[in-house]
């Protein structure tokens, strides 16, 4: 099965993949039901979830029902046990939409939310985050999760988030990232996908972030909170949940 997942994501166009993967969940969760793991996005159980990677893959991380992953299930957790996210009202700017909270995130009556992407099938405003048609100062929260690595200037990018941020606002940037490397490492001349994917991760990344990312924003202007959520969960429920343990929540503050 892995071999068959790492192929299917490497070969098929993500906007495919998105739109197929509409069809494939139910008969995904219903095959797998079970009681050892559970998705507390959507509070189902899996006997196992599923293998997942473009290029080392990582065994039994992706929800067969919501789609999420360990990233997903993390900031699901932090935003529904530490922030007012599911009931203050909220502007928000979603980048690149994952599924496992879209319609999630649309249903909640006390969000203005808002969905982009330059190439994602299901956003709702088709922009480059390098260039976005927001006025300054727009939104509460903006949910930019694991697209930083995908962009060359970064710094722009960095800035048009700031720009459009609100003062006061709050950010969630998450990224891959490797906490044992103190400087992050690009090189413009790997344009090969193999050889992206071997030493990026995945074929259409262009980095890999050390610990100077947090620093990286500081420099644009927010103040950045390192937050490790998982320090405050039990073992037992890092297990259940599937979660990276000591994984870092980029919190962001304009």
């Amino acid at each position: 099965m892995k071999k068959l997942f790492k192929l299917i994501l490497n070969i098929i166009p993500r906007p495919i993949l998105i739109r197929l993967s509409y069809l494939i969940r139910p008969i995904l969760a219903f095959f797998l039901k079970g009681n050892k793991f559970t998705d507390p996005i959507d509070g189902k159980s899996y006997k196992t979830f599923l293998p997942y990677g473009y290029g080392q893959q990582r065994n039994n991380v992706l929800s067969p029902s919501t789609l999420s992953l360990e990233r997903h299930r993390l900031l699901w957790l932090y935003l529904k046990n530490r922030t007012d996210f599911f009931s203050a009202k909220k502007k928000v700017l979603h980048f690149a939409p994952e599924q496992c909270f879209l319609k999630r995130f649309k249903a909640l009556q006390n969000l203005d939310y808002t969905t982009t992407d330059l190439l994602s099938p299901i956003a709702d405003v088709k922009a480059d985050i390098c260039d976005l048609p927001f006025e300054d100062n727009s939104y509460d929260i903006i949910l930019c999760n694991h697209v930083l690595e995908h962009i060359p200037d970064d710094t722009k990018a960095m800035q048009e988030l700031y720009r459009v941020l609100k003062p006061g606002g709050m950010g969630v940037f998450q990224i891959p990232q490797d906490l044992n490397r103190a400087v992050t490492f690009e090189d413009n001349s790997i344009t090969d996908k193999k050889e992206r994917a071997k030493i990026f991760g995945q074929y259409d990344h262009v980095r890999i972030y050390g610990r100077d990312y947090f620093d990286k924003l500081r420099s644009i202007g927010f103040k950045v909170d390192e937050v490790d959520y998982t320090a405050s969960l039990s073992a037992k429920a890092i297990k259940n949940y599937c979660l990276a343990k000591g994984e870092i929540i980029p919190i962001v503050y304009k």
